[in-house]
C-alpha cells in the first residue's frame, strides 16, 4: 500500500504567504508534522508520496525524508488533478491519501486499518457535521452514491481521509484522467460508482478529532482540541 498526501494547492483562503501543509498549531508542529507523525506510527514513511505545488521547496525543505511528486499545474487545477500525479506511480496498488490540511487524532487511523486490511475502498466521513460548503455524501444499498459539495440532504461529510483499494484504483486513475482541470477528487469517486459500479463505503470516524482546516476559525477550533 502507499500513502498519498496531497499538499500542492495554495490554500488562499486561510492567508498564508507558505504552503498551509506547513501552518503552525498550538503544540508546535505543523499540520504536516502532526499528520507525517501520525501516518508513520503505523506504516513506514518508505511507502509515503507527497504531491506539492505551491512553494513546494519550502515543504521539502522542512521534511527531506519523505518522497515527493510535484504537480506543475497546481494553480491552474484541483485535487482531481494532483491526486491523479500520486497514482500513476501506484498502479495496481491500494492507496490511503489525505487531503494536506487534515489534523486528525493518530487512533483515528487504528479504525481504519480493518477495511485497509480488507482492501476495502472507502471515505472516512463525520456524520455529527453536514455543512453546506463541505463535501456531503448520500448512500444506496449500503454504500456511497453521490459525493459533493452539491449534495442535497447529505448524511454526514467527508474529512479528506479516503482508501482506494487495488481492485479498483486503475479504473479511478481512468476516471481521473476524465475529470475536469477544477474538479475535486470525489469527481473520480462518483464516476467509478456510476461507470464502474465501484462500492465505496463511508467510515464513520465521528468519535475521533478530525478537522480540515480551511478557514482561520478552523484552525482556532483545531487548536482548541490539541
Amino acid at each position: 500500500m502507499k500513502i498519498v498526501i496531497l499538499a500542492a494547492g495554495i490554500g488562499s483562503r486561510l492567508g498564508n504567504p507558505f504552503p498551509k501543509p506547513l501552518t503552525p498549531l498550538k503544540n508546535g508542529k505543523s499540520i504536516m508534522q502532526m499528520m507525517i507523525e501520525n501516518i508513520t506510527t503505523y506504516f513506514s514513511i518508505d511507502n509515503l508520496l507527497t504531491v506539492v505545488g505551491f512553494k513546494k521547496n519550502s515543504i521539502m525543505e522542512h521534511f527531506p525524508e519523505a518522497t515527493y511528486v510535484y504537480n506543475p499545474y497546481f494553480d491552474t487545477t484541483n485535487t482531481s488533478k494532483s491526486l491523479l500525479c500520486a497514482l500513476k506511480k501506484c498502479r495496481n496498488e491500494s492507496v490511503l491519501w489525505f487531503n494536506g490540511d487534515v489534523v486528525f487524532d493518530q487512533s483515528l487511523i487504528k479504525e481504519l486499518q480493518p477495511y485497509i486490511e480488507k482492501n476495502q475502498s472507502f471515505v472516512a466521513v463525520n456524520t455529527n457535521s453536514v455543512a453546506d460548503e463541505e463535501v456531503k455524501y448520500t448512500l444506496q444499498n449500503g454504500y456511497i452514491d453521490k459525493l459533493s459539495k452539491e449534495v442535497k440532504n447529505g448524511l454526514g461529510e467527508a474529512v479528506g481521509i479516503n482508501f482506494i483499494s487495488s481492485n479498483d484504483i486503475n479504473n479511478f486513475i481512468e476516471q481521473l484522467e476524465h475529470c475536469e482541470a477544477q474538479d475535486y477528487f470525489e469527481r473520480g469517486l462518483e464516476l467509478i460508482i456510476e461507470k464502474k459500479s465501484a462500492k465505496i463505503e463511508a467510515v464513520d470516524i465521528s468519535q475521533f478529532n478530525c478537522m480540515e482546516i480551511d478557514f482561520k476559525e478552523d484552525l482556532e477550533n483545531v487548536n482548541n482540541f490539541l
